[in-house]
Protein backbone atom coordinates (compact mmCIF):
# COMPACT_ATOMS: atom_id res chain seq x y z
CA UNK A 1 0.00 0.00 0.00
CA UNK A 2 1.29 3.62 -1.02
CA UNK A 3 1.70 5.55 1.96
CA UNK A 4 3.63 8.64 0.58
CA UNK A 5 1.04 11.21 -1.37
CA UNK A 6 3.57 13.66 -2.08
CA UNK A 7 7.34 15.14 -1.54
CA UNK A 8 7.28 18.80 -0.30
CA UNK A 9 9.00 21.43 -2.22
CA UNK A 10 8.47 24.37 -0.71
CA UNK A 11 10.59 27.21 0.38
CA UNK A 12 10.85 26.07 4.24
CA UNK A 13 11.86 22.43 3.66
CA UNK A 14 14.59 23.49 0.50
CA UNK A 15 16.02 25.66 3.27
CA UNK A 16 15.98 22.57 5.64
CA UNK A 17 17.76 20.69 3.02
CA UNK A 18 20.20 23.12 2.11
CA UNK A 19 20.80 23.19 5.85
CA UNK A 20 21.48 19.52 5.99
CA UNK A 21 21.68 17.46 2.56
CA UNK A 22 20.52 14.66 3.71
CA UNK A 23 16.69 15.64 4.92
CA UNK A 24 13.66 15.64 2.95
CA UNK A 25 9.89 15.73 4.04
CA UNK A 26 6.86 14.22 2.40
CA UNK A 27 3.26 14.58 2.78
CA UNK A 28 1.98 10.85 4.37
CA UNK A 29 -1.51 9.14 4.95
CA UNK A 30 -2.01 9.74 7.95
CA UNK A 31 -2.39 5.94 9.27
CA UNK A 32 0.98 5.47 8.29
CA UNK A 33 3.62 4.87 10.84
CA UNK A 34 7.29 5.47 11.23
CA UNK A 35 8.22 1.87 10.06
CA UNK A 36 6.21 1.93 6.70
CA UNK A 37 7.07 5.21 5.90
CA UNK A 38 10.91 4.14 5.83
CA UNK A 39 10.22 0.90 3.96
CA UNK A 40 8.74 2.60 1.50
CA UNK A 41 11.23 5.42 1.03
CA UNK A 42 13.71 3.02 1.10
CA UNK A 43 11.75 1.08 -1.53
CA UNK A 44 10.87 3.83 -4.08
CA UNK A 45 14.15 5.62 -4.28
CA UNK A 46 16.77 2.75 -2.88
CA UNK A 47 18.38 4.75 0.07
CA UNK A 48 19.03 3.81 3.24
CA UNK A 49 16.98 5.60 5.74
CA UNK A 50 18.48 6.85 9.03
CA UNK A 51 15.68 8.16 11.01
CA UNK A 52 11.83 9.40 10.68
CA UNK A 53 9.84 12.25 12.22
CA UNK A 54 6.36 12.36 11.68
CA UNK A 55 3.88 15.96 12.44
CA UNK A 56 0.17 15.95 12.60
CA UNK A 57 -1.47 18.74 11.28
CA UNK A 58 -4.79 19.52 12.01
CA UNK A 59 -7.00 21.12 9.58
CA UNK A 60 -7.33 24.25 10.67
CA UNK A 61 -10.91 26.68 10.03
CA UNK A 62 -11.01 30.23 7.65
CA UNK A 63 -13.75 32.54 6.36
CA UNK A 64 -13.60 35.09 3.85
CA UNK A 65 -16.15 37.87 3.21
CA UNK A 66 -17.12 37.81 -0.49
CA UNK A 67 -19.91 39.90 -2.34
CA UNK A 68 -22.22 36.87 -1.65
CA UNK A 69 -21.86 37.12 1.90
CA UNK A 70 -19.33 35.24 4.17
CA UNK A 71 -17.85 31.95 3.29
CA UNK A 72 -17.03 29.49 6.18
CA UNK A 73 -14.95 26.39 4.97
CA UNK A 74 -11.68 24.25 6.37
CA UNK A 75 -8.56 23.42 5.38
CA UNK A 76 -7.62 19.50 5.17
CA UNK A 77 -5.59 17.86 7.94
CA UNK A 78 -2.59 16.09 6.82
CA UNK A 79 0.49 14.14 8.44
CA UNK A 80 3.93 15.65 7.22
CA UNK A 81 7.04 13.14 7.73
CA UNK A 82 11.35 14.45 7.26
CA UNK A 83 13.19 11.66 6.25
CA UNK A 84 16.80 11.72 7.44
CA UNK A 85 18.77 9.54 5.24
CA UNK A 86 22.60 7.99 6.04
CA UNK A 87 25.76 10.47 5.05
CA UNK A 88 25.91 10.69 1.48
CA UNK A 89 22.91 9.58 -0.31
CA UNK A 90 20.27 11.74 -1.65
CA UNK A 91 17.16 12.00 -3.53
CA UNK A 92 16.67 13.50 -7.02
CA UNK A 93 13.12 14.76 -6.53
CA UNK A 94 13.75 16.83 -9.37
CA UNK A 95 14.96 14.09 -11.87
CA UNK A 96 11.54 12.95 -13.60
CA UNK A 97 10.26 16.44 -14.38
Amino acid sequence: MAFIIKPIVTEKMTKITEKRPNRYGFIVKPEANKLQIKQEVEARYGVSVEDVNTMNYAGKRSARYTKAGLIRGQKNAFKKAIVTLKEGEEIDLYSNL
